[in-house]
């Protein structure tokens, strides 16, 4: 892993009633001062299976993390009901968000990872209108694009569009779109260290369309793009059949793939690495990362959580923020 970055990556809470307080713990565990983070939330919401400081500033979390779990406290109603969410606490999940992204543009954290949110539970809890984490950070960050990476040690992929019906995917996908994604996940890919990448580019229908067989869009839409970019010296390789894309000889030939529709994605990246998985959204004027996975209320409050994607996370964070402090 690359060094830990100058100053300290903020978690936001997520869901208290999920297994975020659970995993804060757990990367404290783990990492210790080796990696300075600090959470953001309510104290009383941590399971206190290991020690807590409670910082007035990030720039304490370093010191901190030798005693116990740096927090910035973020007062929230009510206690944790692990699997219950209480509604009264979707105001200070939001503002635990919007306090991390502030605390990232002024440069008092070095990036931010965020911890499962419920998008029921906080439009429920406060009229959260977002369909997800990912839309509520572009607007924070004043982006009109941003772009979903799932990222895990032998795959990133890239979903052209996302929390949409599957019905509505093909209206969706306008040449305008793709080539947003493209650009955005080209550029992005420089923080990763490849500053030239071959980006391995799927097709919407089975066999990428079969030369119009099985629909219109690879002939239509997706190849002309395509062809525009690489006169422009993008390295793009498709559109692909999606189905044989993903196997490791064909991992071999590209560094990150762009996929049409979320399961396209997800479901490799997933399978390949679901303990490890990152999810990290490119095109914002911060780093941002985040374990890829829900809240699993299911196992909240057991003590079984696994914290690997988190981890996982944290340090995706410090290496892409180390790599943008170096230009």
């Amino acid at each position: 892993m690359s060094a830990a970055p100058a100053l300290p990556i903020a978690l936001s809470c997520g869901e208290p009633s999920g297994i975020g307080p659970e995993l804060a713990e757990a990367c404290w565990s783990e990492l210790g001062a080796s990696l300075p983070f600090f959470w953001i939330g309510e104290p009383r919401h941590l399971p206190g299976g290991v020690p807590h400081v409670v910082i007035d500033r990030p720039a304490e979390a370093a010191g901190a993390a030798t005693r116990g779990l740096p927090v910035l406290v973020q007062e929230m109603p009510g206690p944790r009901l692990p699997g219950v969410p209480q509604a009264v606490q979707a105001a200070g999940v939001v503002a635990a968000i919007e306090r991390g992204v502030a605390l990232c543009r002024s440069g008092e954290a070095a990036a931010l990872c965020t911890l499962p949110i419920s998008k029921q539970a906080l439009a429920e809890g406060c009229g959260f209108a977002f369909p997800g984490h990912t839309e509520f950070l572009a607007h924070l960050g004043g982006v009109p694009e941003v772009v979903m990476m799932l990222a895990c040690p032998e795959l990133k992929v890239v979903p052209a569009t996302i929390h949409i019906a599957l019905e509505e995917v093909p209206q969706a996908l306008t040449s305008e779109l793709l080539e947003a994604r493209l650009r955005i996940t080209h550029d992005a890919m420089a923080g990763f260290g490849i500053p030239h990448p071959r980006i391995a580019v799927a097709g919407l229908n089975p066999h990428a369309g079969e030369g119009g067989r099985m629909g219109m869009q690879e002939i239509e839409m997706i190849s002309p793009l395509l062809d525009r970019l690489r006169g422009e010296g993008m390295d793009l390789a498709g559109p692909l059949p999606a189905d044989t894309m993903f196997h490791a000889a064909a991992r071999a030939r590209y560094d990150v793939a762009v996929c049409m529709y979320h399961d396209q994605a997800l479901i490799p990246v997933k399978t390949l690495g679901f303990d490890e998985g990152v999810n990290v959204t490119l095109g914002l004027p911060f780093v941002r990362t985040s374990p890829d996975h829900g809240t699993a209320f299911d196992i909240a409050g057991k003590g079984i959580a696994n914290p690997s994607s988190t981890l996982a996370a944290l340090r995706m964070a410090a290496e892409l923020s180390a790599g943008a402090a170096r230009g």
